[in-house]
């Protein structure tokens, strides 16, 4: 039995010298119809988002479920243990205080709020994601460093070669292809 080596995707990578040049860059290839496109720095760009066409953030949403989640798990688990469970009247206070169970439903909202991001971000950025094969790549170590990158996965209609010199056309210092092989 032979093992045959599969081509499953490759990718473009372009460096540029300024972030201004891989957001415009990263612009214009969107509009040439490239999709599936990333760009990599060692800091957040301005801009970038939207140069990739990415859709609105859902972080937000994912905080406000986990906050609201928190509250009315804390109001419930306060009423039904002081109402209905074991209800204790110390010093005259009523059984339902929702004035009293504040603290204890801010702290529950504040910590399954901050659970619902962490783990949201992990699933909406597909993370942990430890290996792919652009960082096979030697000089995109720069990536993390001093180095802004942009990744074009070759599609099957379009040559490595002619997705190349179209970034080098639109000042990419340094273009190489980074092909992803599976047994």
């Amino acid at each position: 039995m032979s093992a045959e080596i599969k081509v499953l995707d490759s990718w473009v990578l372009a460096e540029f010298a300024t972030p201004e040049a891989l957001v415009d860059a990263t612009r214009q290839m969107r509009e040439k119809g490239y999709e599936g496109m990333d760009t990599y720095s060692p800091y957040p760009l301005h801009g970038g988002s939207e140069a990739l066409g990415l859709p609105p953030s859902r972080v937000p949403f994912i905080a406000l479920g986990g906050a609201l989640t928190g509250m009315i798990t804390a109001l419930a688990f306060q009423t039904y243990m002081n109402t209905i469970d074991y209800p204790l009247n110390v010093g005259g206070r009523p059984t339902f205080s929702l004035p009293a169970w504040v603290p204890i439903t801010f702290e529950l909202s504040v910590l399954l709020c901050a659970f619902g991001i962490f783990f949201g971000l992990l699933g909406l950025s597909r993370l942990p994601q430890p290996y792919h094969p652009v960082f096979e790549s030697e000089e995109f170590r720069s990536a993390s460093t001093h180095g802004y990158w942009l990744s074009v996965p070759a599609a099957a209609t379009v040559k490595a070669d002619d997705v190349k010199n179209q970034l080098t056309s639109l000042g990419a210092t340094h273009v190489t292809v980074v092909t992803g092989e599976k047994e």
